[in-house]
């Protein structure tokens, strides 16, 4: 026989339990996103779903749009960036201030070296001075600063003449040391390299710094040239190669920036969900799902693998239908970009076995307390 207030007291606890259970099914306020992923049924159904209004348009990942992606980023390789203006590998070195000229008078050797032969002749030769002036015997102060080595080598002839019947003149830079440019950032020395009279490329600049290190981020490294910033993709350069190389000139400034930023998130459906990081900020969607151990087949919509790319105000959603049998080959093909968020939404039936477990406890505990009263019956 039901003891009085049997009833009462069990409505009260149920009452109870459902308020708890409703709180562990919505544990806080949330605000609705702009973007919700809502899972298919099992059936794994590859049609998309209908967008409402004020959700940003979900784009398949098909071979047309792959296709399209490289052929944008080929144009933006070839002319899309700015590039510095070109200059001639074939220019003449124009002498400066700092440089250090050997100059030798056949027949003459008192001119040649007039402190004795066996000094350098980096130190024996005529400083350049700071107003671009040496001074040579006969001759007297000359400014040469400005001139080429040919022009120099003139001047000093026609000067020499008036002292000296037919003079040899033989002229070279034995110190360059006016004209440099700045390497930094991800090389292996960052350094001060001197330019000489061989005009050298960014390429050989950079090898002579010693080679970029493994961090570096080769697709944006900076010229910083007359106050104009240039972007570089020097990965482009060594692959592809460009007709007209970039010639260093003086006062350039190099930089190789890190490759820290340059990452990817990698949610949902995954064997281990992480920050993948892109290797010469190249990354296509099949490498990072693979560094996130690949798709959880037991719980993982494989129609529903997302790309979540842009601003907060305008994001764009790419969606790859992995149960195609040509996914694979999309997967590889699509590249991603720093900062690209991809979601591998579950299947229905793993978010109702989490809804399940969500409320097992509760219901586990509607049972024991009716037991608990039963037995006290």
């Amino acid at each position: 026989m039901t003891r009085p207030g049997y009833f009462p007291r069990l409505a009260a606890i149920v009452t109870v339990l459902a308020l708890v259970a409703g709180c562990s099914l919505a544990p806080g306020t949330r605000k609705p996103s702009s973007i919700e992923f809502r899972p298919l049924l099992p059936s794994f159904s590859a049609e998309p779903r209908k967008e409402e209004p004020g959700t940003p348009p979900i784009i398949p990942i098909t071979a047309e749009l792959v296709a399209t992606q490289k052929a944008a980023r080929l144009q933006d390789q070839a002319g899309g960036a700015a590039m510095p203006p070109s200059a001639s590998a074939n220019a003449e070195y124009v002498i400066g201030p700092g440089d250090v000229l050997a100059v030798t008078v056949w027949d003459h050797p008192e001119l040649t070296i007039p402190a004795g032969e066996f000094r350098a002749a980096e130190i024996a030769g005529s400083l350049v001075d700071a107003a671009g002036m040496i001074y040579y015997p006969y001759v007297g102060q000359l400014k040469v600063a400005g001139l080429t080595i040919p022009e120099v080598r003139t001047r000093l002839t026609e000067e020499l003449s008036r002292n000296i019947r037919n003079p040899q003149v033989d002229l070279r830079v034995a110190a360059f040391r006016s004209k440099k440019i700045l390497i930094t950032g991800e090389v292996k020395t960052p350094n001060v390299i001197p330019l000489t009279d061989r005009p050298i490329t960014l390429l050989e600049a950079i090898n002579l710094a010693g080679g970029t290190t493994p961090a570096a981020d080769l697709r944006n490294v900076r010229l910083n040239r007359d106050k104009k910033i240039f972007h570089l993709d020097l990965l482009a350069i060594y692959r592809d190669g460009i007709r007209e190389p970039v010639i260093m000139q003086p006062d350039d400034q190099v930089h190789v920036p890190d490759n820290i930023d340059n990452t990817v998130y990698v949610l949902g459906e995954v064997a281990e969900p992480a920050l993948v990081p892109m290797v010469h900020r190249q990354l296509s969607l099949a490498d990072a799902l693979g560094r996130a151990g690949g798709i959880n087949e037991d719980a993982a919509d494989a129609g529903q693998v997302y790309v979540i790319r842009g601003q907060l105000d305008r994001p764009l959603v790419f969606r790859l239908d992995a149960t195609n049998a040509d996914a694979l080959l999309l997967a590889t093909a699509f590249d991603l970009e720093k900062h690209d968020v991809v979601y591998v939404a579950p299947t229905g039936l793993t978010v109702w076995n989490r809804i399940v477990r969500q409320i097992l406890p509760t219901v586990q505990t509607l049972w024991q307390t009716r037991a608990i009263i039963r037995s006290g019956d």
